[in-house]
């Protein structure tokens, strides 16, 4: 175990250093809330009411609401200026009774342990709580918070558990109860003969939690047949909230298109006879505003991938980029086509 708290019990002039342990620790199968259709894991985010907007949690201050709905912030600087007991040392403000401490009234159970210098003062009091069949009350902070807590001893260990304070313990207000109901002594005796047939010493390792255990039973089951998928996993968001992986995929299939485009279904230029074309091209796109540009390099794309480009169909989509171009850009394009005519005749 590993302590979370040292400190001091400190009774009349005994001190007595020690360490805390959480005494108690719940068993429960760790479930998630997940996606049923893909299995992703649901997650919760502070988010901010106002802005719909994530919150960092340097960014978060307690509040408190009036019953006039007006706010109230709390700042670290407000709650590090209240007044709070000694935060390494447990105050024993008197020994009681064991049995006048409601049981109502108890809360979470730690375990003391000694310093190696104290085993004698400790064993001390331990003593002391036994032959008296007393309790210890005392005041110790934890996590920020002044509890009332009381010294017990559990075997050899003396076991420090935090107590409710009394205006955190519900008033049960019950009218039906106050009615007046006749109990006859034949009722009595038979009620009082069922708890005689059901007594005995509590022994809480006969006792089984038989939810969890059928619980792990299914988990094992669809284990053992192979009823399981991978954990997924969350992509990497990339820039525009589009992940990044689609983002590398869309700019290899506009470099592939520009590719096949140019090459005239995969062929090099010079193969093709189609330099002067590339040049052609790519003189009117140098002028074109970026946003034309952008568009018909996403128009090339979606035609690529949609059917395999071949010389004629290139021929028509650059002719069709032609008349969508601006007047200077189509002057630009008639003078490579003359050149080929001369050429060809």
């Amino acid at each position: 175990m590993r302590a979370i708290w040292k400190g001091a019990v400190a009774f009349g002039l005994v001190n007595v250093p020690v360490k805390l342990y959480a005494a108690t620790g719940e068993h429960e199968v760790p479930l998630h809330q997940v996606h049923k259709k893909d299995g992703g894991r649901i997650r919760y985010r502070k988010v901010c009411s106002i802005e719909d907007e994530p919150v960092e949690y340097s960014e978060i201050a307690k509040g408190y609401e009036t019953d006039d709905g007006q706010l109230v912030v709390l700042t670290d600087e407000d709650l590090d200026q209240l007044p709070l007991a000694t935060e390494r040392e447990i105050e024993v403000i008197e020994f009681v009774p064991a049995d006048q401490v409601d049981p109502i009234l108890l809360a979470k159970t730690y375990y003391l342990e000694p310093d190696r210098t104290a085993a004698k003062p400790y064993a001390l009091l331990r003593e002391a709580l036994t032959s008296t069949d007393r309790m210890a009350v005392v005041k110790v902070a934890l996590r920020q918070r002044e509890s009332m807590a009381v010294l017990r001893v559990r075997d050899d260990v003396i076991c420090l558990q935090t107590l409710l304070w009394p205006d955190e313990v519900r008033e049960a207000d019950f009218p039906i109860l106050d009615q007046d109901v006749t109990v006859k002594p034949q009722e009595l005796a038979m009620a009082s003969s069922l708890v005689e047939s059901l007594a005995g010493d509590f022994d809480p390792s006969g006792f089984e939690d038989r939810y969890r255990a059928a619980l792990e039973q299914v988990i094992e089951a669809k284990v053992s047949s192979g009823r399981t998928q991978a954990v997924p996993q969350a992509e990497e968001v990339g820039e525009g909230g589009q992940p990044a992986g689609e983002v590398v995929d869309l700019l290899a299939a506009l470099q592939r298109s520009v590719e096949k485009a140019r090459g005239g279904g995969g062929g090099s230029a010079a193969s093709s006879g189609t330099g002067s074309d590339t040049a052609a091209d790519e003189e009117p796109a140098k002028k074109a505003p970026a946003r034309k540009s952008s568009s018909r390099a996403k128009a090339a794309a979606a035609d690529d991938e949609d059917k395999p480009a071949k010389k004629p169909a290139a021929t028509r989509s650059r002719a069709k980029k032609a008349d969508a171009e601006p007047a200077e850009d189509k002057a630009a394009d008639e003078k490579p086509a003359r050149t080929r005519r001369k050429r060809a005749s």
